[in-house]
């Protein structure tokens, strides 16, 4: 069989997401913040979307005003008349698409027609702005700086920590550092016991009981049998076997706590004192307040603009229609994007208040009355009702947060499984973790509850779960096993 090269035509049949849908797609899973950017950025590419209250040039005149002058038009109503799309445009072949195009978007033409956003976006304030903080390693750095004076010492303490993690321990084997940074074993040693006495105390440590120890010479610890459980007894520790602990050296459990204590007040992860974790400021995207007896949802636009199509580049548009074919095309293009722009803006907060209306109305009773009457909901089921795909509402719930009397809640927070009750009613999963959480707080803490009395308790509630499914939700809501729980109890219970 012999292979060539040649060309064939096919006629295939395929879906393509015009660029217009990409973008209300795209604008779906944004959140307040992302989208101002987004609309910065739309601003910035076309001339034929403004922000209503900007004025041109500086001058007090609004954008038709000034247009309406620049034409030779004696009032802004001249003007609008000017803009009849169907009056200005030449009648050339082809351009009916357009027109039916335009008929489409009559709204966004009219300029009594104002997007959902009320607020004008203020400038950000460098007073409020927070300068960056010194990472780990830019803290170790600076005093490897102030320690080591040597050109070859510093070298390696900066390869030391360049291979340190977030935690603060050292990711590469003492014997690789050396042989990269070609010197010997006891030097690489040696410069990596100062770094451990930095601050923060115990970064470059290989392991846990280094780290640990470090902390220990640092603080000057006496208590040698603290010492002993942290070098030869951690995995007993990690698994709370306190008895045996005792058991092996040969010390009362009141003893034992005492060390507990002061391994407690140690760190087992020193480089987290500098991480670079911020804490993320949530804005709701929706809020959900009740008047009378009815639960009223609103779109949170505060900080977005509200935009219009320009009257000036309209304008523009009309008298380029008399003899200036490419800046006529052009102009054309860029307010298809507009229009396309403005309705996907209008398509996304209309697809969110669905997806919002929907929850609200299926969760009347958990805004009432609590997490007892939160009930199951699943993407599936808001898609059938809104008449959308369910990668949709997947798209519309991502990000997104309600403010509601009960607090901030993800918009993912209402969707979960539903388990059958004893009636064959549909039970959440939420509310079942809720009952497994209160009844580990209510347990006695001597006698711990077991997965399997969970089990039978909430079975006794027409809950009826396996012992795995009480495990995997017992996990979700890390808490302990009942072993755990009971060698923990008896040792906070030992004076």
């Amino acid at each position: 069989m012999t292979l060539r090269q040649r060309l064939d035509q096919r006629q295939v049949q395929k879906l393509i997401l015009a660029p217009a849908l990409q973008q209300a797609i795209k604008l779906l899973p944004l959140t307040n913040l992302e989208l101002i950017e987004v609309i910065d950025e739309e601003l910035s590419q076309n001339p034929m979307i403004e922000i209503e209250g900007e004025a041109r040039e500086g001058k007090a005149k609004d954008s038709e005003t000034v247009a309406a002058e620049e034409a030779g038009v004696k009032n802004k109503e001249g003007l609008l008349e000017g803009l009849s799309l169907e009056s200005t445009e030449p009648k050339m072949s082809g351009e009916t698409a357009d027109d039916n195009f335009l008929a489409g978007f009559q709204e966004y033409l009219d300029d009594g027609f104002r997007p959902h956003f009320t607020e004008s976006r203020d400038a950000v304030s460098l007073e409020n702005t927070i300068s960056r903080t010194p990472s780990l390693w830019d803290h170790l750095n600076w005093q490897a700086t102030l320690t080591f004076f040597e050109a070859a010492d510093l070298e390696v303490a900066q390869f030391i920590v360049g291979n340190i993690n977030e935690d603060g321990y050292l990711t590469t084997a003492v014997d690789e550092v050396a042989r990269l940074s070609q010197t010997t074993l006891e030097k690489v040693e040696a410069v990596r016991d100062k770094i451990k006495t930095f601050d923060p105390v115990g970064c470059g440590s290989l392991d846990l009981r280094e780290a640990l120890l470090a902390q220990m010479d640092h603080l000057q610890v006496q208590d040698e049998t603290a010492r002993t459980i942290v070098t030869q007894h951690l995995p007993l520790l990690e698994k709370s076997d306190f008895a045996q602990l005792s058991r092996v050296l040969g010390i009362s459990m009141a003893e034992i706590r005492e060390r507990i204590d002061v391994i407690k007040s140690l760190d087992p992860t020193p480089g987290r004192k500098y991480g670079e974790e911020k804490t993320n400021y949530v804005v709701p995207d929706i809020i959900v307040s009740k008047e009378e007896d009815e639960w009223t949802i609103a779109l949170n636009d505060d900080g977005l603009p509200r935009l219009r199509i320009s009257g000036y580049y309209r304008q523009l548009l009309a008298k380029a229609a008399e003899g200036q074919p490419e800046a006529y095309h052009f102009l054309k293009d860029r307010l298809k994007k507009a229009l396309w722009f403005m309705r996907s803006l209008d398509q996304r907060n209309q697809t969110i208040y669905k997806v919002a209306r929907f929850i609200v109305d299926r969760q009347k009773d958990f805004f009432d009355k609590g997490i007892d009457f939160i009930k199951p909901l699943t993407l599936m089921e808001i898609a059938q009702d809104i008449g959308v795909h369910e990668s949709t509402v997947g798209r519309v719930v991502a990000n997104k947060f309600m403010m509601t009397p009960r607090g901030v809640f993800s918009l993912k927070y209402f969707f979960h499984k539903s388990l059958q009750g004893s009636y064959g009613e549909d039970v959440s999963s939420l509310k079942v973790k809720d009952k497994l959480r209160k009844l580990v707080e209510s347990e006695d803490k001597d006698n711990p509850l077991s997965d399997i009395e969970i089990g039978d308790l909430l079975a006794r509630e027409d809950l009826h779960i396996a012992r795995r499914t009480v495990a995997k939700y017992r996990n979700q809501l890390k808490i302990e096993p009942s072993h755990i729980r009971k060698r923990k109890s008896v040792m906070e219970g030992k004076a």
